[in-house]
């Protein structure tokens, strides 16, 4: 392991073959990650209840990364998008969804994205970097700082829906998740976590083996190569036929479903025909089928579907006996609905924050 370790970055285990090698006992890993993510706390100094020597030998072998808030934007519906700065000078968005019961954090795995999906925003500025574990952890540590008041709201939910593929930033996404569930550290439950993917087939199998026990949920968004190979470049690796053999061999929980999004483009792939052969795909998988009209942004060739296009779509799935419904798109008037971030989105900079923090 490189030094300085990020402590925000590793695993328990890795905290703790840490602090072996340092010869103390024990404990001292469990009093590390438990400042580091039970307090928060933002730097070794801050660590009052370790001993002073200790502390001192500590500085230069670890330390603990922060995000930066630089923009916060609150939408109609409660929706806030906010912009983190790294500390490479890059920049990601990270979206926060208060619906009746849950509280859901939607976050980034990869500064931009290499898919380049047509109807996608983020890819269209196409890929930076991947976050690092440490970058996609304190996305969570942050917004529960900077927003919801200590011993008041607390963040339900999490879906890696963000910037980004999670499973082309396999191993920092794998290690993030295992510090997110970690009972010694934020012990977020994994049936209360997302992960969605353009279907990256390899990974998605590799995945299904670490024994994480997460929601899964694969974009579809189309019912054949053709359009699939139009809309998702991704599709020419990996078509339908192998995505959804993929998806019949993964390992569900015996209560969980995968779940398919579908991005319903207005007179694209929102037809009645679209419609049937759907229903004829998913057939003997265990899933449901989420409906998303496409939210619409300034440099995008498609449009919303028509309401009642929406509607004979979702009729025709029911009547085909498949489990479907409808999302309700969410902080469109900020720019942070599904498909819609990207960093350098036009007149960001010049959006009227709720908090800047320099």
């Amino acid at each position: 392991m490189h030094l300085p370790l990020d402590l925000k970055g590793a695993t328990f285990e890795q905290v703790a073959a840490f602090v072996a090698e340092l010869g103390e006992r024990p404990y001292r890993a469990r009093q590390l990650y438990r400042w580091v993510f039970a307090r928060d706390a933002a730097s070794i100094a801050a660590m009052t209840d370790l001993a002073g020597s200790f502390r001192t030998r500590l500085v230069g072998l670890c330390a603990i990364s922060r995000l930066r808030l630089a923009h916060q934007h609150l939408a109609r519906d409660g929706t806030r998008k906010f912009l983190f700065r790294l500390q490479d000078g890059e920049a990601i968005e990270t979206v926060l969804i208060p619906t009746e019961g849950r509280l859901t954090l939607c976050l980034s795995t990869q500064v931009g994205c290499k898919l380049a999906c047509d109807f996608c925003r983020t890819g269209e500025g196409g890929f930076a970097r991947n976050l690092t574990p440490a970058e996609i952890v304190d996305q969570y540590l942050a917004v529960q700082r900077e927003v919801l008041a200590p011993g008041g709201e607390k963040i339900t939910n999490l879906v890696f829906m963000g910037m980004g593929e999670p499973l082309d930033n396999y191993a920092d996404f794998v290690q993030a998740l295992r510090i997110l569930t970690a009972p010694a550290g934020l012990h977020v439950a994994p049936r209360r976590i997302t992960l969605s993917t353009a279907g990256l087939v390899p990974r998605m199998e590799q995945f299904g083996r670490e024994g994480i026990p997460v929601k899964l949920a694969v974009s579809l968004n189309a019912t054949t190569d053709e359009q699939r190979n139009r809309l998702m470049p991704i599709n020419r690796s990996y078509d339908l036929a192998r995505l959804l053999q993929a998806c019949r061999a993964y390992p569900l929980a015996r209560r969980d479903r995968i779940t398919f999004e579908y991005v319903l483009l207005g007179e694209v792939n929102d037809t009645p025909e679209d419609a049937q052969r759907l229903c004829r795909l998913v057939q003997g998988i265990r899933c449901k089928i989420n409906l998303i009209p496409f939210n619409p942004f300034a440099t995008s060739l498609y449009r919303g579907p028509q309401p009642e296009r929406v509607q004979r779509f979702l009729d025709i799935l029911v009547a085909g006996h498949c489990t479907a419904t409808l999302r309700e798109s969410r902080g469109v008037d900020i720019e942070a609905a599904c498909g819609q971030l990207r960093t350098s989105a036009p007149g960001l900079a010049e959006a009227a924050p709720l908090a800047l923090h320099g």
